[in-house]
């Protein structure tokens, strides 16, 4: 069953896979959707550009405003219920969510890694340290994986994940790239299947319905 999704999005970096995202919403290829708000940490992301040029309100929230943990998640909080948040969208947040965040918005929050995962995943392991460490072993595949976010780091079930070959050529930098814009794919693709109703989730196991 869907279930109109009003989408915040986190982002620290250049924001790619939210325009990704917004552009499928925007082309139709994603309905029953819409971003209504924006967070970083970091406040010259240009994540929070693309959010003004659009009309999307976009707000830099960081720890170091805040005295505390507790009054620095609790403004986040506010914010996504002022806004009647009630999807996340991770799109290179380097920060990691509160867990009082996780558990109010249990199975609705998804994240997008620069590997496949289970590998490569975990504390440490972002952006180019990934794929460093994907060349530095040789392998001969790479990818990118949406799953849903936990408590832990790149550890929730899997939604989506696609696969692309290494060359022996590739360098870290080259990797990324290539990487980077099969996220741009399938990031949107996981959202339109949120917003259709078709990620059923039971018991930590994920199924696409048909």
């Amino acid at each position: 069953m869907s279930e109109f999704l009003n989408i915040c999005v986190f982002a620290s970096g250049r924001g790619s896979n939210f325009r990704a995202i917004l552009d499928s919403i925007k082309n139709g290829k994603i309905v029953n959707a819409r971003i209504v708000l924006v967070i970083s940490n970091n406040s010259n992301a240009g994540a929070l550009q693309i959010a003004n040029e659009n009309n999307i309100p976009a707000f830099h929230i960081s720890r170091i405003q805040f005295a505390s943990d507790d009054e620095y998640n609790e403004a986040i909080i506010k914010k996504l219920e002022s806004y009647k948040v009630n999807f996340i969208v991770l799109a290179g947040y380097m920060k990691k969510i509160d867990p009082k965040i996780i558990r109010k918005f249990k199975n609705r929050i998804i994240n997008i890694h620069p590997a496949l995962l289970p590998r490569y995943g975990g504390h440490g392991m972002y952006g180019m340290h990934v794929h460093e460490a994907v060349i530095a072993a040789h392998d001969k595949e790479s990818g990118a994986t949406v799953h849903i976010v936990d408590e832990e780091y790149d550890h929730g079930p899997i939604v989506l994940q696609k696969k692309i070959n290494i060359d022996q050529n590739d360098t870290p930098e080259s990797l990324a790239k290539k990487v980077l814009e099969v996220e741009h794919q399938i990031y949107p693709q996981a959202v339109r299947l949120f917003a259709e109703g078709k990620v059923l989730i039971k018991n930590g196991n994920v199924t696409i319905l048909k």
